[in-house]
């Protein structure tokens, strides 16, 4: 049997867990959802000495700036195929322009990820970088029925997002192609402003749109105002040509609809 290892059981990395089960996988992780306790060296280094198959969703910490898995566990980890979840912020900001894997990294606002992104490829592991992700319980529509939700004017301003059922099956597509170590951009086909997703998705539900808004008017705080502060477009033809992924949700629209029509 395969047996895979995730270091963090978080929103996505859970929905990967359940797929990989239902393939018929063992899967063992740690966090509030798993089975096995972070802090418990010798348990985690059990874990890993079974493990076929090891992800990390784990982000770099806070104030140190160090990646906890690979500053605790790297003596530990033997050979198996590793996963790191990133980011696409580690391209930084590119003025709209489009990005790929072969694009500079670590000029922008998340320097310490974009050092764990490296970390993770010197050692040999498959880094999917992720964009803003969405799914159920975690979408526009919860903001917008809560009051949450903003559209704000700066022309020109776009991004990459990817519903998490996509990331998922980018990473079985990974493991199933055998695919090389190296960088994957999970993003999806059509990156485009938040003031689009709101709108269609205020579509969805029947209501009127929240008006446009400038950012002093939005008062957002200093982690969504930095959402606005990068304007890139997430170009995925690696993944799709190395792993023969195809995204089931290739835009925010057939997401956000699939969304609706589960609640």
């Amino acid at each position: 049997m395969s047996r895979l290892f995730i270091f963090g059981l978080g929103y996505t990395a859970g929905r990967f867990a359940q797929e990989m089960r239902a393939r018929g996988w063992q899967v063992d992780a740690t966090g509030s959802a798993g089975n096995v306790d972070f802090s418990d060296r010798d348990a985690v280094a059990r874990a890993l000495g079974v493990a076929s198959h090891v992800l990390s969703s784990v982000p770099p910490d806070r104030e140190s700036g160090l990646d906890p898995v690979l500053s605790t566990f790297r003596e530990v980890m033997g050979e198996a195929w590793y996963g790191y979840l990133s980011s696409t912020g580690v391209y930084g900001d590119a003025g709209g322009a489009w990005v790929d894997e072969s694009s500079a990294t670590g000029e922008g606002r998340r320097t310490a990820r974009s050092e764990a992104d490296a970390l993770w490829l010197r050692l040999g592991a498959r880094v999917f970088r992720l964009p803003g992700i969405y799914g159920p319980g975690r979408s526009i529509f919860e903001r917008l029925e809560a009051g949450k939700a903003h559209r704000i004017d700066l022309p020109g301003q776009v991004f990459s997002r990817m519903h998490v059922d996509d990331i998922v099956g980018g990473l079985v597509a990974a493991i199933e192609s055998h695919a090389p170590e190296g960088a994957y951009n999970l993003a999806d086909d059509l990156p485009t402003s938040q003031n689009a997703v709101v709108e269609e998705a205020a579509r969805l539900l029947g209501i009127d749109p929240p008006p446009l808004q400038t950012l002093e008017e939005a008062d957002l705080s200093p982690m969504a105002r930095g959402f606005y502060a990068e304007n890139r477009r997430v170009a995925n033809g690696k993944a799709k040509r190395v792993l023969g992924w195809e995204p089931r949700y290739p835009t925010y629209r057939e997401g956000l609809a699939a969304i609706r029509a589960r609640a």
